[in-house]
């Protein structure tokens, strides 16, 4: 079988819009007939998900595996890292964590970590027709190029091309896009086939000036200027996303707190979404608002995060808001805070130890080496045994007497997480609790609002990608964006005037 034809979207900064645009391009792709997979080689990132192989990757790629209508893979990035500290991170390969380094001893372990990601990255350009590349931050820091596996390094690997993005939404536009290229060596240089200006708003014929002299300065083509798409969801990388809205019709108040390492809050973007719901993070220095239902997020440090959280005060808020019948749901490594006691023996996440819990549910976490990772469905223990499916990603195994009123069955006859005897407190390891739209409906009833409006997470997304899809086909010269791919699959479904039949 011949090789797929690779492309790979660099970005002048982080949140360029990289994530976004290969996403785009998956979802264009793949409804013009192309058999498309994503891949990063290497992703840093709290969110992530579990893959149809037992592993996890970036919620990244997992979003834009279901772009191209795929079922997300450990092969689309190889390597994860999820940084535990300021200076360190634990190394996931192939989706399972192998080593917690520092900077400094990633650095020597990079030769390792490319061997996986060429090894995936070949399986992937062997099924595949096409694979879209996305690089990570910039490929222009300097500091970072030695060992490079997460841009140039790797393009200049597998000898592919390579389009830049840059946002002009936060200015300096063309001095991110002529600055990154001009640091690149001249290899690199000429393997940048084009630029991608990302979420522009105003009057485009205002920008012409500045293209046409891009164009000149550089000698590469802009392959399109996309618009800034008002109220696009997309499942977060990493970065949160801004909560507020006027939601004039808003009936529940929720609140959850920002903790340091604080780890897949994309299980909350249901809340976010949702019309009726008034959500917002709270974060460092913050006043904690009133609020009808705190919630605890996923921790990557949960012991260093529960201290954070008394420094921060939410202790005693947290035992105020219930003394007064509001409720609490907890998810992994917030559920895990709620019991008597952390202990921590192998020091995974810090000093081997033990650490006083917030006391709130009769339970014990122990850190174990060994990650669970599954996928998982089952039902509510609340009225009306509301279905739900999400993924467990946790290190820590929870014992005590308040498993014996679980929040979830399991489908696989396993009961998961606890419900304090007084009906308040919810916790789970459950990732994606409230992303099923009767789990989420039956949760918010449970929290005091019934009668909510049915908000279907999983349509949105996928009424957005297609969304975006539709604005890259408007805003991009697909027939430029064709000479990038080379001669192929992807070159040809880009040519045709109009998308063909969804894969």
């Amino acid at each position: 079988m011949r090789q797929a034809r690779t492309l790979m979207v660099q970005g002048t900064t982080s949140d360029a819009g990289k994530s976004t645009l290969v996403a785009g391009l998956a979802r264009l792709l793949w409804r013009r007939g192309v058999r498309v997979a994503p891949f990063k080689p290497q992703n840093m990132a709290l969110n992530s998900a579990v893959t149809v192989d037992g592993g996890e990757i970036g919620r990244a790629q997992a979003l834009q595996a279901i772009a191209a209508g795929l079922e997300p893979h450990t092969d689309m990035n190889p390597v994860l890292l999820k940084p535990s500290t300021d200076i360190g991170a634990q190394v996931i390969i192939h989706g399972r964590a192998v080593a917690n380094l520092s900077a400094r001893d990633y650095h020597e372990y990079k030769p390792r970590a490319m061997a996986a990601v060429l090894e995936s990255y070949g399986r992937l350009a062997n099924a595949y027709e096409a694979v879209l590349v996305e690089g990570a931050g910039s490929p222009a820091e300097i500091n970072l190029r030695d060992r490079d596996i997460a841009n140039m390094g790797f393009a200049e690997e597998v000898d592919c091309p390579v389009i830049l993005v840059a946002d002009i939404d936060r200015g300096g536009v063309f001095a991110h896009l002529v600055g990154t290229l001009e640091l690149l060596s001249p290899t690199e240089q000429a393997r940048v086939k084009g630029f991608v200006i990302n979420r522009f708003r105003g009057d485009i014929g205002l920008l012409q000036s500045g293209l046409d002299w891009l164009e000149a300065r550089t000698g590469r083509p802009v392959l399109g200027v996309l618009p800034y798409l008002h109220g696009l969801f997309l499942d977060a990388e990493d970065a949160l996303a801004d909560a507020r809205a006027d939601k004039g019709e808003a009936r529940l108040r929720v609140v959850a707190p920002v903790y340091p390492r604080i780890s897949n809050h994309t299980d909350l973007d249901a809340l976010r979404l949702h019309p009726q719901v008034d959500f917002s993070w709270v974060g460092p220095g913050q006043a904690i608002p009133a609020a009808d239902l705190i919630v605890l997020p996923g921790s990557k440090a949960v012991q260093a995060d529960l201290a954070w959280l008394r420094q921060q005060g939410w202790e005693d808020a947290i035992k105020r808001h219930l003394r007064y019948g509001g409720k609490l749901v907890a998810i992994c490594g917030g559920y895990q805070m709620l019991g008597r006691q952390l202990h921590d023996p192998l020091g995974l996440e810090g000093k081997p130890g033990s650490v006083a819990g917030l006391g709130l549910v009769d339970v014990e976490t122990e850190l174990e080496a060994e990650k669970q990772l599954q996928t998982v469905s089952g039902n509510l223990h609340l009225p009306g045994a509301a279905p739900v499916s999400g993924y467990e990603i946790h290190m820590g195994v929870t014992r005590g007497p308040a498993l014996a009123r679980p929040a979830v069955q399991l489908a696989d006859g396993r009961a998961d997480g606890a419900l304090s005897d007084d009906g308040q407190i919810l916790g789970t390891y459950l990732h994606g609790l409230f992303d099923h739209p009767d789990a989420l409906t039956a949760l918010l009833a449970w929290a005091g609002f019934r009668d909510a409006a049915r908000v279907d997470l999983s349509a949105r997304r996928q009424a957005d990608l297609d969304r975006l899809a539709d604005s890259l086909e408007a805003s991009l010269d697909l027939p430029r964006l064709a000479t990038c791919f080379g001669p192929g699959a992807a070159a040809e479904a880009l040519l045709t005037a109009t998308p063909g039949t969804l894969a």
